[in-house]
């Protein structure tokens, strides 16, 4: 009967899970089109003398200084990259939707939040005197460079990227970072009645991770003994994992916090196999849009505002731990 019952379970979770998908493909974008606004064209910018350091790779921790003191609206000056997002009148963003925690649709509103969306909400505060000029675009892992990658108009898809991406030299290469607002740490999932304890103790076994992350990378590279399953999106592994086509899922902590709180019938298991220095990717070239959002970021450790978005939304993971101490390059 409790085998029923568990079986009847994991298909009422599936069906869940689909729906969402559903949801999220087809339900209205918020942000600015909640607004109303039409965005204007933002105003061709010509190409800094200094852009945001990206061959050597030798400070992924860290970006440039801010620059601005207070961060405001007020103090945005004319002309440059932040100037222009405030004529365009939204600011746009890559996010995810199906990442619970940090950034994931609510089935119940049809709006977008999380983690990182609320980091967003602040940025939009500190240049319109407006948390909720956003413009989502949701994209997934594999999309995240490619948005802030400029197409032949010379313009790229979105202004910021906030989808639990991980600064690291491969992507420094093609875009600018902020400094670190999360510090996460890839796990594994695996069934609530799993003896695993670690990845190490999954040999033979599918374990599904994310297509174009860091997180199906070192699975493929350090743990040769797993058999590496890549799928679009987390929530597709979860789906996986839950028809039974896979063992267990790996990602960052965060990610799975949120799976585990979906099903019950699962589990997250382990230390820490790697840090994730979480960052929010920008152009390369758009040097004083990082340098404002590095101010944001820094308001936000300083005033109370990181610790009262962890407490919201990552309490399940324990208390809330200092943030990330921001290293800057130059």
């Amino acid at each position: 009967m409790s085998a029923i019952r568990s079986r009847t379970g994991r298909i009422a979770i599936i069906a869940t899970l689909i729906g969402i998908l559903a949801l999220t493909a087809c339900a209205p974008r918020s942000g600015s089109d909640d607004l109303g606004l039409t965005p204007t064209p933002t105003p061709t910018e010509s190409a800094p003398s200094n852009p945001a350091p990206a061959s050597t790779c030798k400070n992924v921790e860290g970006e440039v200084q801010p620059s601005y003191s207070p961060i405001s609206p007020d103090s945005i000056p004319a002309g440059g990259a932040v100037d222009a997002i405030r004529a365009q009148g939204v600011l746009r963003v890559g996010v995810s939707a199906d990442t619970l925690l940090m950034g994931s649709r609510s089935p119940l509103t049809g709006q977008i939040e999380g983690f990182d969306i609320d980091v967003l909400h602040e940025i939009s505060r500190a240049i319109f005197g407006d948390p909720n000029r956003l413009q989502f675009k949701v994209i997934t892992s594999a999309q995240r460079l490619d948005v802030l990658t400029p197409g032949a108009d010379g313009k790229t898809q979105v202004d910021i990227v906030a989808r639990t991406m991980t600064i690291n030299c491969a992507r420094w290469e093609t875009i600018a970072f902020s400094t670190e607002y999360y510090d996460a740490g890839q796990k594994v999932l695996v069934g609530a009645d799993s003896d695993a304890t670690s990845i190490d103790a999954l040999s033979g076994k599918k374990v599904c991770a994310p297509a174009s992350t860091t997180t199906l990378t070192r699975l493929q590279d350090e743990f040769p003994n797993v058999e590496a399953v890549s799928a679009a999106t987390h929530t597709e592994c979860l789906v996986l994992f839950q028809q039974g086509k896979v063992d267990a899922i790996t990602g960052d902590d965060t990610i799975l916090a949120g799976f585990a709180a979906q099903d019950p019938y699962a589990k997250v298991v382990g230390e820490p196999i790697s840090a994730e220095p979480y960052g929010l990717g920008m152009p390369a070239d758009k040097v004083e849009l990082v340098q404002f959002v590095n101010g944001v970021l820094d308001r936000m450790r300083s005033d109370g505002t990181w610790t009262s978005l962890y407490t919201k939304w990552l309490s399940v993971l324990g208390p809330a731990p200092a943030p990330p101490v921001p290293v800057y390059g130059r």
